[in-house]
């Protein structure tokens, strides 16, 4: 059984519960709702009414935004997002105080007495504080992607929809717009944000992602690994490159093949690359989560995200043009 996720497509807080998904490589049934009629299934669930709402297998319901991430990245995180203990402020700053202001700047005309420019201003000191930390390194808590750069991007996005204009213009937040359009111009933002009609138990039930699928367990996977790169994995028991030259933890999971996709494989990635092996990999054997995504051409391609382990490999073969 998958776990049930009820979804609103454009909330921010929503948004970064379907990141979390993605990252982690998971599956989901996917409820989208509509506003204004939401479905009793998840009001029963959760009475307060909100999204994201996650309905596990077991029953068991996570009804916040960040457990929900924090759920989906303890089942993987082949980034390592939550390895930065100090993400917690930056993401209660941005909950309890930045969407204060957000709301109150965007949507004015729904808190009567409130200051649209009193709320942009405070808003503002917010923004050019996260900017200031982006000046010495990529992302907020350092040179690596955290939990608290997934769980804030949305909201940055929120405002520079509802001021594109003086969001563009601002010069102290030249960091931040780097920032955030690493998260719009990843391919992930368009599967993210992908469409669906409002969900009802009589209707279609689909899955988010919407170009992916689960792996099947009873066909084996295949990796092209160099040969140095396998041979150095044997001293920790896992093997940690995604593909050639790039590793798990920069791309996010290891790419797979199924067998009539190797041979292409190789001639568009490895022809030239000098001793390359086939691993032959059980997928039983695996511990992370397997998910088929859809490449640019459509084509569906196996990927593990998490480390290979050393006994998962049933086989290791070397690998040329001839192989």
């Amino acid at each position: 059984m998958l776990p049930i996720l009820y979804s609103f497509r454009r909330c921010p807080f929503a948004m970064r519960a379907r990141w979390a998904v993605l990252e982690a490589g998971l599956v989901v049934h996917w409820r989208e709702i509509e506003l204004k009629r939401k479905p009793v299934e998840m009001l029963e669930c959760s009475a307060k009414g909100t999204v994201p709402v996650m309905v596990l297998p077991d029953g068991t319901v996570i009804d916040e935004s960040e457990a929900v991430m924090r759920w989906a990245l303890a089942q993987a995180d082949p980034r390592g997002l939550l390895l930065r203990d100090d993400a917690p402020a930056l993401i209660s700053e941005n909950d309890e105080v930045f969407k204060h202001h957000l709301d109150r700047f965007k949507y004015t005309d729904r808190y009567p007495g409130e200051s649209r420019d009193e709320h942009r201003d405070a808003g503002l000191r917010i923004l050019v504080g996260w900017s200031q930390r982006l000046e010495q390194h990529p992302w907020l808590l350092g040179p690596a992607i955290s939990l608290a750069d997934a769980a804030l991007w949305p909201f940055v996005r929120q405002w520079r929809l509802a001021d594109p204009d003086g969001f563009e213009a601002n010069g102290e937040l030249g960091p931040l717009r780097v920032w955030l359009n690493r998260f719009l111009e990843d391919p992930s933002f368009e599967r993210l944000m992908q469409r669906a009609d409002p969900w009802c138990a009589g209707g279609l039930q689909p899955l988010f992602p919407a170009d992916a699928t689960a792996v099947p367990l009873d066909e084996p996977l295949f990796h092209l690994a160099l040969k140095d790169d396998w041979e150095q994995a044997q001293d920790t028991s896992k093997y940690q490159w995604s593909t050639r030259g790039m590793r798990l933890d920069q791309v996010g999971f290891i790419h797979c093949s199924w067998q009539e996709q190797v041979a292409k494989t190789f001639e568009r990635f490895y022809a030239d690359a000098g001793d390359v092996l086939l691993l032959e990999i059980d997928p039983k054997r695996l511990t992370a989560p397997l998910r088929a995504d859809a490449v640019p051409t459509g084509e569906l391609f196996p990927h593990l995200y998490g480390p290979l382990p050393i006994e998962a490999v049933r086989s290791i073969t070397p690998y040329g043009s001839d192989g």
